[in-house]
């Protein structure tokens, strides 16, 4: 009777936790949902367009974009961290154009003059300075992994940043990048020398700062919950070699991630 009655209670705290975490993540969806990105367009001749949202006097992240482009995935990133207290930014890397497949996507990435791009994540780090917020970090997938690290280390007003399985070691000096960096690789990834788990621990090695995580059973793209631009993921898998969405590693990264901006 005693083991059964223990095994009751056990029973019903186990229901109890999971009734809090979706209670927790309905609330999260609905900060998400009722939180708001404004276009914003920065610079001397306002030609660096950006979605700004939160509240000016909170410390910002800036988002950047996979070489699709700012799409719903980006903006639901961003959205995501407005729901912990943070000022988001996402440039608008493409200046409006989009890759609807991988063919104008790599197009679109091979035409991008990549210096420049880093040059105005800067410009919008040095609003959101302006602006009020305290503290600037970057996080950036894919495209936008490798333009987080080269804007770390070329604005003295990005404190921190975290690429997400993207790094290009040409866009910085690996001797000189002091600052901290969190990496996110998949074990799966077979992007050599771009976003492999050999390319992870690469990174971890020749920065004097830095954590790379690499995720089992997952590859490139892995936090995004939906295939788009395809229309499953058995089809992004068979078209790009992806496989699919694994929630739990995704949620774990997430986890880390807001870790590390909060330190």
């Amino acid at each position: 009777f005693i083991q059964f009655v223990a095994s009751s209670v056990a029973a019903q705290q186990t229901t109890m936790h999971l009734l809090l975490r979706l209670m927790a993540c309905a609330a999260g969806a609905e900060a998400v949902a009722h939180a708001t990105l404004v276009p914003v367009k920065l610079g001397e001749n306002e030609d660096i367009p950006v979605y700004v949202g939160g509240e000016a006097d909170a410390p910002s992240i800036i988002v950047i974009q996979e070489w699709w482009g700012v799409d719903r995935g980006t903006m639901q990133k961003a959205l995501r961290l407005a729901q912990h207290g943070y000022r988001v930014l996402i440039p608008d890397i493409y200046k409006g154009k989009k890759g609807v497949n991988a063919e104008e996507a790599s197009h679109l990435m091979g035409e991008l003059d990549f210096p420049k791009a880093i040059e105005e994540i800067g410009i919008a780090a040095q609003y959101l300075k302006k602006t009020g917020s305290p503290r600037v970090g970057v996080v950036g997938f894919c495209m936008g992994g490798a333009l987080a690290l080269g804007a770390l280390a070329a604005s003295d007003d990005i404190l921190v940043g975290a690429p997400f399985y993207g790094v290009n070691f040409g866009l910085f000096d690996a001797k000189t990048l002091k600052k901290p960096v969190q990496g996110h690789f998949g074990a799966l990834d077979a992007m050599e020398g771009f976003s492999d788990p050999a390319t992870g621990k690469r990174l971890e090695k020749e920065l004097t700062n830095a954590k790379v995580y690499i995720y089992e059973g997952v590859g490139h793209a892995f936090m995004n919950p939906e295939p788009a631009p395809f229309s499953t993921f058995e089809e992004r898998r068979e078209k790009m070699g992806f496989p699919a969405y694994d929630m739990r590693q995704a949620d774990l990264a997430w986890g880390r991630l807001l870790d590390f901006f909060l330190e």
